[in-house]
């Protein structure tokens, strides 16, 4: 249980809200880099912590980030002409560089003050791992861009989708770190691949926290002598790892695997959901059609998705097309779709969660220290305090891993090597 004021400082992320101020203090990712995909393209309206933004990439291909209406009469900047470095307004011909200073004034006297003094609100942009990543926190305070392992992965062992989920961004990113759920949700008696999930669904978890959040293992019992262990990874403010690398059953799947997400709010009751993977083994690459075909199993492939949109087929106006008849068949949800499935809970929850009503147990220890460490953090905000995971020294060296191991294992000293960096 939560309290009703400490629930509203986690999920609100407006401008001056205590979390919106905390998740601006670190890099966002925003869009796809092949969203973007050529220097003077069309521009692309974006929301990001209820702020409405303009994502162009100018002459040079570099990307600017700015406020969605012109500072002069607040025209939408949407309709703009990208042009010579700069995106011009089409209402008075007002034109902007990435960094928001005018650059031109067409429709004022030549050689004007004004032209000095107006500036278009711009974010600083980079780009990383096929993503466009902003920073919208104060500048005197900007850290150093994410140094995830993902990121420095080639594009040949990296594949980066993103999807919209109709709730707060606390209610995906909670889905994301309970392991529990997988046991019940997710299961498939017809499907081999939740065998090792399914076989304990009361999985014992431990969780250790560290300056990038924390990682936390859930060890599950599939035999007297046998345990199914899952180091999961944390990174603040909203990102999860997960390892694939052994592959359910123990045996290695046709590539070995990290994957996870990462949750921004577009506003307080809508969330822009990044999925990510990437070949755990440099020797192997993650060849496009088994990517897609990982999405189409989860629920989120190409064709699950509503045309022109990164929003599902399958959702709340429909049921998420659930199957009572398949429910009864051991598709334990009904749901086709683990993607889909998580949606249907987190969506089904409402637009935000009153957590003040909840009854937490044992199996809910990763959630609970994530949201004592997101409360921690927009208290260190307001105090000037240091943000853990900022340093990219701190997430560029860890990994998740998972493995099927003897009972007497020490998962510790097993993983050590295992869940090294690679890349």
């Amino acid at each position: 249980m939560l309290k009703p004021e400490d629930n509203e400082r986690l999920v609100r992320t407006g401008p001056g809200t205590p979390m919106g101020q905390v998740l601006r203090r670190y890099w966002q990712p925003v869009l796809l880099s092949s969203e973007l995909a050529e220097a003077d393209g069309a521009p692309v309206q974006l929301r990001v912590m209820s702020e409405d933004l303009i994502a162009f990439r100018d002459s040079t291909g570099a990307v600017g980030l700015v406020d969605a209406f012109c500072p002069h009469r607040r025209a939408p900047m949407f309709f703009g002409r990208n042009e010579e470095c700069g995106l011009r307004c089409v209402y008075h011909g007002w034109k902007f560089d990435r960094n928001g200073d005018c650059i031109d004034m067409p429709s004022e006297p030549a050689g004007t003050p004004l032209q000095a003094k107006v500036k278009i609100k711009a974010y600083p942009c980079i780009e990383k791992g096929g993503v466009v990543w902003t920073y919208m926190g104060p500048r005197e305070v900007m850290p150093p861009p994410p140094d995830y392992e993902w990121l420095r992965a080639p594009a040949s062992h990296l594949f980066v989708s993103r999807t919209h989920e109709h709730c707060n961004y606390l209610q995906g990113l909670e889905g994301g770190l309970d392991t529990a759920h997988v046991s019940f949700l997710h299961r498939d008696t017809r499907n081999h691949a939740t065998a090792l999930a399914a076989a304990d669904g009361a999985p014992r978890l431990d969780v250790e926290v560290t300056d990038y959040g924390y990682y936390y293992v859930s060890t599950r019992k599939l035999a007297a002598d046998e345990h199914y262990v899952r180091l999961y990874q944390y990174i603040m403010p909203a990102q999860q790892m997960r390892g694939n690398v052994r592959g359910h059953g123990n045996k290695p799947p046709k590539t070995p695997k990290i994957d996870g997400h990462i949750w921004v709010p577009i506003d307080d009751e809508n969330t822009t959901v990044w999925n990510f993977m990437y070949s755990a083994d440099p020797a192997i690459a993650l060849d496009a059609s088994y990517a897609w075909e990982y999405e189409s199993g989860a629920g989120r492939g190409r064709e699950h998705l509503l045309p022109g949109t990164v929003k599902l087929k399958q959702n709340a106006s429909n049921d998420y097309e659930i199957d009572r008849t398949l429910q009864k068949q051991g598709l334990y949800a009904g749901i086709r779709g683990i993607n889909t499935q998580d949606f249907a809970i987190q969506e089904g929850m409402g637009p935000i969660v009153d957590r003040s009503k909840e009854f937490l147990g044992t199996t809910d220890k990763a959630i609970v220290t994530m949201r004592r460490l997101l409360l921690d953090a927009t208290r260190m905000v307001e105090q000037g305090g240091a943000l853990r995971g900022l340093d990219p020294v701190s997430h560029g060296t860890i990994r998740p891993h998972d493995e099927v191991v003897p009972a007497s294992t020490d998962w510790q000293k097993h993983f050590k090597t295992a869940a090294q960096v690679r890349w």
